[in-house]
């Protein structure tokens, strides 16, 4: 399992961030405060407060974790 946090700014980053999630078969979450949502769910992610970084928790290990890691990382903050 990996955490971290990532940033979606725009509607289009969103969309981006959505498509990425979902070439993997990796389970993946957002977390902002108290809520957890699907990070493969557009409706999910726009429930949340996106004016904040989210906290990213993927459900897997290896190196199509590292792979997904790579395709989001411009969403990631540093």
């Amino acid at each position: 399992m990996k955490e971290l946090k990532v940033m979606l700014g725009s509607i289009e980053d969103v969309k981006e961030f959505v498509a990425f999630t979902n070439k993997y078969d990796h389970e993946c979450d957002l977390v902002s405060g108290r809520y957890a949502v699907d990070a493969k769910s557009i409706m999910g992610i726009f429930s949340l407060d996106l004016t904040k970084a989210l906290g990213m928790v993927i459900h897997g290990e290896g190196a199509t974790t590292e792979a997904l890691i790579e395709n989001i990382d411009k969403f990631i903050v540093k």
